[in-house]
């Protein structure tokens, strides 16, 4: 076995703790908490406070510091790993697009229910998704457009994207077109009449006690050091130095920290442009469920008032999400608005921001009264890249050249589910141990 110096793991969030499990290796995590932005918290009615645990009198709002995260897809023996820790329970999607300004829901997704969309939309876009092109897309917007034509861009996928990516989608090449499923057979089915649910997560499931819960159970499985954050990597000396002022020395690291940060703070410059992130604010809203909260897990908005993209519902999935007493009339909400990556807002823009999502909530009858509002900013949330571009494969080749290793969803800047995350850093755990 190789000494603890000599083989780490840097960021205690569910991959980290995966390969943590696997290698045995020590685990050094910035935060006081195990999951990064895979983990619950708690919030009592009128407090600000974070809770990591539940109250005992279960008077409080369960939350998740990233949003909505659930666990979809997945190796069978991941998902049998997970409910040996935290058993979980299974759901089937419900799930829509929502027009604020018709009071319009169409079910997800939705060039599968054109017949929602009147006879006259729906006969449009048909004919434009029949005779769409067939020349390899550039960009995310050219993507969009060939797949569903010019009405259905205008109508939905362009707005939507314009919020989701941050302005990005004009420029940034077509990615995770499974999020948005192409399947002429499907369409012509939803343009007269029902078609099936269809996409990566038409069923999921989540830990019966919240993230938080299967986080600190996979922590306590490994060497977790909190409160080590990293403020610089030596490549030429193999030491990885802390912002605490400590530092330890390596010969091989896993890293699931962003591949961005992670090349900043090795000092490698690759001498070209980086590829683009989005990052997010979440508000996290708990209140009075107001009398036309939709049925839905979430919805998709192409247009709102606030700047945001999406709305979820944690109550909707699982009422453990809300307070005990009284839970049949309350609801817990997460609410995801988008930035060009890094472009914090000032405290006061977030309160002002938290502010306009209340009250747009409450104008669509989701809420009626707000008793708890909390926002967290996602500084790497959603990553993207650009046309042609090869910094990706470089930045990953460079940092193995020192011995890094990236594993996980935003080390190696693709989009990637609990599970395969779980997955990957077992694999790369065990790589590590046996190497």
């Amino acid at each position: 076995m190789h000494s603890e110096s000599k083989r780490v793991i840097l960021g205690g969030g569910i991959t980290g703790l995966a390969a943590g499990i696997a290698s045995g290796f020590p685990v050094f995590e910035a935060a006081q908490q195990p999951g990064g932005i895979c983990s619950s918290y708690y919030m009592r009615r009128g407090d600000r406070n974070r809770l990591t645990e539940s109250p005992s009198e279960g008077d409080a709002y369960r939350f998740e510091h990233g949003g909505g995260h659930w666990i979809f897809g997945g190796d069978p023996l991941v998902l049998q790993f997970i409910d040996s820790l935290v058993p979980f329970r299974s759901y089937q999607r419900r799930s829509s697009v929502f027009f604020p300004d018709r009071e319009l829901y169409v079910p997800y997704p939705l060039q599968n229910h054109l017949s929602c969309l009147g006879k006259e939309t729906a006969v449009k876009a048909l004919a434009e998704m029949m005779s769409g092109s067939q020349k390899p897309p550039s960009t995310m917007q050219e993507g969009l457009e060939q797949s569903f034509g010019p009405t259905l861009l205008n109508l939905f996928f362009g707005p939507f994207h314009d919020l989701y990516t941050a302005g990005l989608w004009k420029r940034i090449k077509p990615q995770d077109g499974y999020k948005s499923p192409h399947n002429l057979q499907l369409v012509l089915q939803g343009a007269f009449g029902d078609a099936p649910p269809v996409g990566y997560n038409v069923t999921f499931v989540y830990p019966a006690d919240g993230l938080n819960a299967l986080a600190s159970n996979m922590a306590s499985r490994c060497d977790l050091r909190f409160g080590k954050s990293v403020a610089r990597v030596d490549v030429n000396a193999k030491e990885i130095l802390f912002v605490d002022g400590g530092k330890v020395s390596y010969d091989r690291l896993i890293s699931t920290l962003p591949l961005n940060h992670m090349c900043k703070m090795a000092g490698i410059s690759l001498g070209m442009e980086p590829d683009p992130y989005s990052s997010v604010l979440v508000i996290n809203v708990g209140g009075i469920k107001g009398l036309r909260c939709p049925p839905d897990h979430w919805i998709y908005v192409p247009s709102s008032e606030a700047g945001f993209h999406r709305v979820g519902f944690y109550s909707n999935v699982d009422e453990s999400f809300i307070p005990k007493n009284g839970a049949s009339s309350r609801v817990s909400i997460y609410v995801e608005k988008a930035y060009p990556g890094g472009e914090r807002p000032s405290e006061t823009e977030m309160a002002s921001t938290c502010e306009a999502t209340v009250q747009e909530l409450r104008s669509w009858g989701y809420l009626q009264e707000a008793e708890v509002v909390d926002p967290t900013w996602i500084d790497v949330a959603y990553t993207w890249s650009w046309p042609g571009s090869t910094w990706v494969s470089k930045a990953i080749s460079a940092l193995q050249k020192h011995g890094i290793h990236q594993v996980g969803r935003y080390a190696r800047w693709t989009f990637q589910g609990i599970a395969d995350s779980i997955r990957d850093g077992f694999i790369a755990g065990t790589a590590l141990r046996n190497s």
